[in-house]
């Protein structure tokens, strides 16, 4: 059995100091490939996510680690001891010219390796982001083939990479209930073209994109529903699962932070691998970054047999309750969408980014809303001074109330409590008053507040100095949009308090 890597250093640009590598906030394609190699030398990552998903990337990483790194990875094989896994653009959502630059950058780097007589195949997964049908993941599969076939035949080569791994990516919380479904067929499709069953599957699943399309609660107990579903489904065909937990520093993007490891273990249990993004990275001491992500790569693992395995009717339960609770957050979202983008616009980017189609979208009967990718979604909340978390989530806390739910919500979601209490320290009341009179929909998140504060027993606003300053640097902010002022500097200087960007 392979070695399956446990942390994966990501492209994700939601850091808000500047990177450790390179001394600059913005991260560079050429940048990458130096982090790359810093990542699993001095940080001690497993793998590194080389990032095509609406981003721009160096398509000679496999050439440039090689010939710089050459003695290092003689030692330490690319494809066996440390990881290159390519995150592919999902042609059902934007332009599909470059799905076939990635395949043939996966192919080429084997020649690549062959040629150095290095460990072949050095890169052999993809991830496919924002999966919603096993027919994707099959054609993605045939396409390889096709296209691996056809390179051996015009330049005469031997491959041993006839096909690939693909690891879907599930993102959104409707997705992820019907995930199971999408892995059977997957299944059956790879048994009738290999002729049997595959030893093990990697599943991605995401915490920030289904946070920001249904909200922190709801979001939650879909990856736990997930999490016992994949677990049990490989039971029961004899698959090994390795589930992989997708998230960033903050709550909402999931509580993956040097300052929150044997919590995030704690609520991951059932995952075998989990993300290190920039703000996890570059944000915090150096030293602390280094020991966290050695405290996961030892003890995550123990944790994967350690999953809460959910029965039938729980997992109806889950399914009924969210396809009540989701709506509530989506609407509050539609009603102040204008000033989440305006503030977004502001903050600044990190990485190279080409034209991305978002997922969030849906229809009250007129027009779509439309939003930043998440991690710019959940700064400008927290810029406001009123973090995301509590986005509707009064509201869903008293449904769950009603149905009966409450013992599963906080049975599932382990810190719920201390997740909300840190959200909570960087609240801005006078802020929040002052939207509430500008628009009625903040006045039922203020009301959500309090109903969490009281439900749950938490004293929500700033308490330490940190906080305080976060507090007035969301002052400035909301004071400058209103005579048009420039707010980067403001932006920037409370994600560096929060240590994280979004």
């Amino acid at each position: 059995m392979r070695k399956i890597p446990v942390t994966m250093a990501t492209q994700h640009p939601d850091n808000a100091f500047p990177s450790i590598f390179s001394g600059e906030r913005f991260v560079t394609a050429r940048d990458e490939i130096e982090e790359c190699y810093k990542c699993f030398f001095e940080l001690g990552v497993d793998e590194y996510m080389w990032d095509w998903e609406g981003k721009l990337v160096d398509e000679a990483v496999i050439d440039r680690l090689y010939q710089k790194y050459y003695d290092t990875f003689q030692k330490t094989a690319l494809g066996k001891d440390k990881f290159l896994t390519f995150r592919i653009p999902n042609i059902w959502e934007e332009p599909s010219y470059r799905l076939p630059r990635a395949f043939m950058n996966l192919l080429s780097a084997e020649q690549a390796a062959k040629s150095m007589n290095f460990h072949t195949p050095p890169l052999f997964e993809i991830i496919l982001p924002m999966t919603t049908r096993a027919d994707q993941l099959t054609y993605l599969h045939e396409s390889f083939e096709k296209i691996a076939r056809a390179t051996s035949e015009i330049f005469e080569t031997k491959s041993e990479l006839q096909h690939i791994n693909i690891i879907p990516l599930f993102e959104q919380a409707e997705t992820m209930a019907e995930s199971g479904k999408i892995l059977e067929e997957y299944v059956q499709f790879l048994e009738k073209a290999r002729g049997q069953i595959p030893e093990y599957l990697r599943v991605f699943i995401a915490r920030s994109d289904p946070a920001m399309n249904a909200g922190l609660i709801p979001c939650m107990l879909a990856v736990k529903s997930a999490l016992s579903s994949y677990h049990e489904f490989g039971k029961s065909r004899g698959i090994e699962i390795y589930p992989w937990i997708g998230g960033g520093s903050l709550p909402f993007r999931g509580g993956i932070n040097p300052h929150n490891v044997q919590p995030s273990i704690e609520e991951y249990k059932g995952a075998s691998s989990i993300t290190i993004q920039s703000a996890f990275r570059f944000d915090y001491p150096l030293d602390e970054v280094k020991r966290a992500i050695a405290q996961y790569n030892v003890q995550l693992p123990q944790k994967r047999h350690q999953y809460t395995v959910l029965t039938v009717e729980e997992q109806k339960a889950i399914q009924e309750f969210n396809t009540k609770a989701i709506p509530i957050f989506q609407h509050t979202i539609e009603e102040i969408a204008d000033i989440i983008n305006a503030v977004a616009d502001k903050m600044p980017n990190h990485r190279e980014r080409v034209q991305h189609v978002g997922i969030f979208g849906y229809s009250r009967g007129v027009g779509k809303v439309k939003l930043p990718r998440a991690i710019k979604f959940c700064g400008s909340l927290y810029s406001l001074g009123v973090p995301p978390e509590f986005i509707a989530t009064g509201r869903v806390l008293k449904l769950a109330e009603e149905m009966g739910m409450l013992p599963l919500v906080k049975k599932l979601y382990v810190n719920i409590k201390a997740d909300l209490l840190h959200a909570g320290h960087y609240l801005n009341w006078e802020n929040l008053s002052l939207l509430t009179k500008m628009n009625p929909a903040w006045k039922e998140i203020e009301k959500d507040i309090h109903f969490v504060s009281e439900v749950l027993e938490l004293n929500l606003e700033p308490v330490e100095c940190h906080h305080l300053l976060h507090r007035n640097f969301t002052s400035n902010i909301f004071q400058k949009i209103n005579i048009s002022e420039d707010i980067t500097e403001d932006i920037l200087r409370a994600a560096e308090i929060r240590r994280s960007l979004g």
